[in-house]
C-alpha cells in the first residue's frame, strides 16, 4: 500500500477542488464589480446635514476570524434624503474588508460610507441598509450621519437597545402560537418590539408577548424579536425559537421511513452551474428526506462560514429561483440559504443539515477536540444565526479522520469524537439533528479501530458511512478496482475495503444498525492505459475527467463509457484504454436491498450534481429503500 492510502481520500479532493478555482474567480469578479459601482458615488449630490434621520449598526454574525456588520439609515423626517454619508471610528485592529451597497473608505481608524448612485434617495419613513465583512472585534464609536448625530438628535450618546431574550413558545395549535420574551434595555427607553417570523416582520407590539395566528398545520417556523427605542433605532435580533405547529398529517409525500440523504455543495453554483432549483426540475426533491449542505469550515476549533457569497449573498433571477421570484438587492437573505428556505416551503418534508469539515477543511477539528464545549457553542451560534435559523434542522460533522490521517494527521485520541459529539448534542438539544460522516475503513487496525465510534453514536442521530473511494487512480498503475465495492471479491487489492466489512465492523463494535447509512457515489473513478476489461488490470495513470483526472460524473459516464460488467455489487466499464467503476440504477437498487436486509437506517449519496437531469440515481435509491 502506498503512503497515501485510498481511504485517506474518502472525500474526493474535487469536493473543494472542482469549485475552488471557479469560486475564487467568481468572488474576484464580484469584488471587481464593486469598484465601478463605488466610482458611481461621485454622481450623488453632496451629503446634506439632516437631524431627521438615524443610522444604526448591527453585527449580523461573528465567525471568530471575522464578522459581518450592517448599517441602516432610516429617514425619520417628512422630506426625502437625496444622499447619505455615515462616519465612524473603529479601534485599532478592527477594519472593513469587502462592502456592498455602499462605497466605504478609511483614513487611519476613521471610516466613511457613502451611498451609491442608485440608493442615495431615502423617502420619509423608509430605510436603506448596507453591509460589509470585517476583521477584528471592536465596535464603532463617534457615529455621524450627514454630519449630525446618528441618533437623529444633536447630542451623541443615544445607544441602540439591547437584544431581547430568546422567545419561548407556548399554546402551539394547528394554526397559532403564543410567544413570550424578556424585555430589552435602552438608555432612553424601549418603545416597541418587531416580531420576525422566518426573518420577515409579522407584527410590532408594545409588550413582551404576541400570539401569531393564521399559521399552517404541521409546519416549521422560526421566530425572533427585535427592540426599537424612542428614536426608532433597532437593536440586535434575539435568538431564534423553532416552532412546529400541530396537525397537518406529517409524513413525506414520496419517501418512506428510511433516510434518503443527498449532499448539496455550495461551490456547485459556480463551474457546475448546479443550483437548488435543479432538485425541483429533476424530480429529486420529492424523493429525498434530507439534504447535507456542504461545507462549513472548521477554523481554530470553531465552526465558520465556508463561502459567504454562495451561502447567503448570491442574487438569483426569477428563472433561477425555486419559486420563480427574483431576489432583490435589499432582501436580508439571498444565495443558497434562501433557495433552500424556498425549497423547504415547497417540500416541507425535507430537512436540511449543515455539514462542517470535509476532506479539505478537517484540520480544525483537532483544536475543536481540545475544547468541545466552545466548539459546540460556536457551531450553534452559526447554525442558529437568526438570518437562517429556520433553514437548518441540525448539524453534521465530517471529520476526516479522528485520531487518524486524512489530508493531515490527527492525534486527538480515541475519545475525541465521543467528547465532541456529547458537547454538540448537549448544545443542540433533542430537537435538532446531530450527525456525522465517518470512515468506511473496515480493515484490521484501520480507521474505524482508531476512534470510539460506538460510544459517540449515542449522541448522533446517524452516521453517513463513506462507503466509496476505496480504490482509485492515486495508485497510477493500478490494479484497476471498483471504488465502491459492496462486498469483497477474489483479487481485491485490500481486504476490509468494502461496504459490508465496514458496516459489519461498526455493528460489531456496538453501533446500532438503524444509525448507519450506506454511502453511494454519483460519480466514477477511472484509469487510462488499460488493456484488460476485467478488474485487476494495469494502467498508466488517471483517466481524463471534466474537473479532475480520474473522476467523472455518472451523467457523463453513462453515455461516454457505458457499463460492461459488474463485480462486488457495483459496475465497471472498459472503453478504449479507459477503465471506470461507478454505480448505476441497477447496482443502486441491489445495494438498497442489501441496506434494507441489514436493518440500516437508509442511505446517502455524494452528490446531487453527478446525477442525470431527470434524477435517475435518486429515483433508484428512493425505490430501493421503500
Amino acid at each position: 500500500m502506498s503512503t497515501e492510502t485510498p481511504l485517506r481520500r474518502s472525500r474526493p479532493r474535487w469536493r473543494l477542488g472542482a469549485g475552488g478555482a471557479t469560486r475564487s474567480k467568481a468572488v474576484a469578479g464580484f469584488t471587481a464589480l464593486l469598484l465601478p459601482l463605488a466610482a458611481m458615488v461621485g454622481l450623488a449630490s453632496p451629503a446634506e446635514a439632516a437631524t431627521s434621520a438615524t443610522a444604526t449598526y448591527v453585527k449580523k454574525s461573528d465567525w471568530g476570524s471575522g464578522f459581518e456588520g450592517q448599517w441602516t439609515v432610516k429617514n425619520t423626517g417628512t422630506t426625502a434624503l437625496s444622499s447619505w454619508a455615515i462616519e465612524w471610528d473603529f479601534p485599532s485592529g478592527t477594519a472593513v474588508g469587502s462592502a456592498w451597497d455602499a462605497s466605504v473608505t478609511s483614513s487611519g481608524t476613521h471610516w466613511t460610507a457613502k451611498n451609491l448612485g442608485w440608493n442615495g434617495t431615502v423617502a420619509p419613513g423608509a430605510s436603506i441598509s448596507f453591509g460589509f465583512n470585517g476583521t477584528g472585534s471592536g465596535s464603532p464609536t463617534g457615529c455621524k450621519l450627514n454630519g449630525a448625530s446618528c441618533d437623529g438628535g444633536s447630542v451623541p450618546g443615544d445607544n441602540a437597545p439591547s437584544a431581547p431574550g430568546t422567545p419561548t413558545a407556548s399554546g402551539v395549535t394547528d394554526t397559532s402560537v403564543k410567544l413570550s420574551w424578556s424585555a430589552a434595555t435602552d438608555d432612553k427607553g424601549v418603545k416597541n418590539y418587531d416580531v420576525l417570523r422566518d426573518g420577515s416582520k409579522v407584527a410590532t407590539v408594545t409588550g413582551t408577548t404576541y400570539t401569531n395566528t393564521g399559521l399552517t398545520a404541521g409546519t416549521d417556523y422560526s421566530y425572533t424579536v427585535q427592540a426599537r427605542d424612542t428614536a426608532d433605532q433597532t437593536g440586535p435580533v434575539s435568538g431564534a425559537v423553532k416552532v412546529h405547529t400541530t396537525g397537518g398529517g406529517g409524513g413525506n409525500p414520496g419517501p418512506g421511513d428510511k433516510v434518503n440523504l443527498g449532499y448539496f455543495t455550495e461551490w456547485g453554483v459556480y463551474g457546475r452551474n448546479y443550483h437548488v432549483k435543479n432538485l425541483v426540475t429533476s424530480g429529486s426533491a420529492a424523493k429525498i428526506t434530507h439534504i447535507n449542505y456542504a461545507f462549513g469550515n472548521v477554523q481554530g476549533g470553531k465552526c465558520t462560514i465556508g463561502d459567504a457569497y454562495a451561502d447567503y449573498d448570491k442574487a438569483y433571477t426569477a428563472d433561477q429561483s425555486v419559486d420563480g421570484v427574483a431576489d432583490t438587492w435589499d432582501q436580508p437573505l439571498r444565495g443558497n440559504f434562501n433557495q433552500l428556505r424556498k425549497l423547504k416551503a415547497k417540500y416541507p418534508h425535507i430537512k436540511v443539515i449543515w455539514s462542517f469539515g470535509g476532506w479539505t477543511w478537517s484540520g480544525g477539528f483537532g483544536a475543536a477536540a481540545q475544547n468541545p464545549a466552545a466548539f459546540a457553542q460556536s457551531c450553534y451560534d452559526l447554525v442558529e444565526d437568526p438570518r437562517w435559523a429556520d433553514v437548518f434542522d441540525g448539524i453534521d460533522i465530517d471529520w476526516e479522520y479522528p485520531n487518524a490521517c486524512g489530508l493531515t494527521c490527527d492525534t486527538s485520541g480515541p475519545a475525541a469524537l465521543k467528547n465532541l459529539s456529547s458537547a454538540l448534542r448537549s448544545k443542540f438539544g433533542s430537537n435538532n439533528l446531530v450527525t456525522a460522516a465517518i470512515t468506511a475503513d473496515g480493515s484490521a487496525g484501520g480507521k474505524i479501530d482508531a476512534a470510539d465510534y460506538a460510544g459517540a453514536s449515542a449522541y448522533f442521530d446517524w452516521y453517513n458511512v463513506m462507503t466509496y473511494d476505496f480504490f482509485g487512480a492515486w495508485e497510477a498503475k493500478g490494479p484497476t478496482a471498483p471504488h465502491s465495492p459492496l462486498t469483497s471479491y477474489s483479487g481485491v487489492p485490500q481486504e476490509g475495503f468494502n461496504s459490508a466489512a465496514a458496516i459489519a465492523k461498526l455493528k460489531a463494535q456496538g453501533v446500532p444498525a438503524k444509525k448507519l447509512l450506506l454511502g453511494i457515489g454519483f460519480y466514477g473513478r477511472g484509469w487510462t492505459g488499460v488493456t484488460q476489461a476485467a478488474p485487476g488490470g494495469t494502467a498508466t495513470g488517471a483517466a481524463p475527467g471534466t474537473y479532475e483526472a480520474g473522476i467523472e460524473d455518472y451523467k457523463v459516464l453513462k453515455n461516454s463509457c457505458p457499463a460492461t460488467g459488474t463485480i462486488a455489487g457495483t459496475a465497471y466499464a472498459h472503453c478504449g484504454t479507459n477503465w471506470w467503476s461507478y454505480d448505476t440504477p441497477a447496482t443502486i437498487t441491489s445495494k438498497m436491498a442489501w441496506a434494507n436486509s441489514q436493518g440500516l437506517g437508509g442511505a446517502f449519496f455524494w452528490e446531487f450534481s453527478g446525477d442525470t437531469a431527470n434524477g435517475e440515481l435518486v429515483s433508484a435509491m428512493d425505490s430501493g429503500l421503500n
